[in-house]
């Protein structure tokens, strides 16, 4: 069992910056990672992906704005969110992927005002 706490999260207006982290309890465990959100009344959506090699992915909304990355050395996942849009509003979960199971971390809230 792979624990997973995200924080991070907070109230930015339009146009700003926020770094959410995402600590492991065992980050070799996780052959890949990333990063969730969702808005009431919507499914999950996929923001970010990043591989145990580094390989990392992006939903078109976010390209050149978020920036997923870790820190084996910290058990930290970390998600990069510049010019933040009011769109980009929504809780946002942590997982990672151990021996083909999906591990959820508890998410953080992050609000972008316009």
């Amino acid at each position: 069992q792979v624990q997973l706490v995200e924080s991070g999260g907070g109230l930015v207006q339009a146009g700003g910056s926020l770094r959410l982290s995402c600590a492991a309890s065992s980050i070799f465990s996780c052959d890949a990672m990333g990063w969730y959100r969702q808005t009431p009344g919507k499914q999950r959506e996929l923001v970010a992906t990043i591989t145990s090699g580094g390989s990392t992915t992006y939903v078109d909304s976010v390209k050149g704005r978020f920036t997923i990355s870790r820190d084996n050395a910290k058990n930290t996942m970390y998600l990069q969110m510049n010019s933040l849009k009011p769109e980009d509003t929504a809780v946002y979960y942590c997982t990672c992927t151990a021996m083909a199971r999906v591990h959820w971390g508890q998410g953080t809230r992050v609000t972008v005002s316009s």
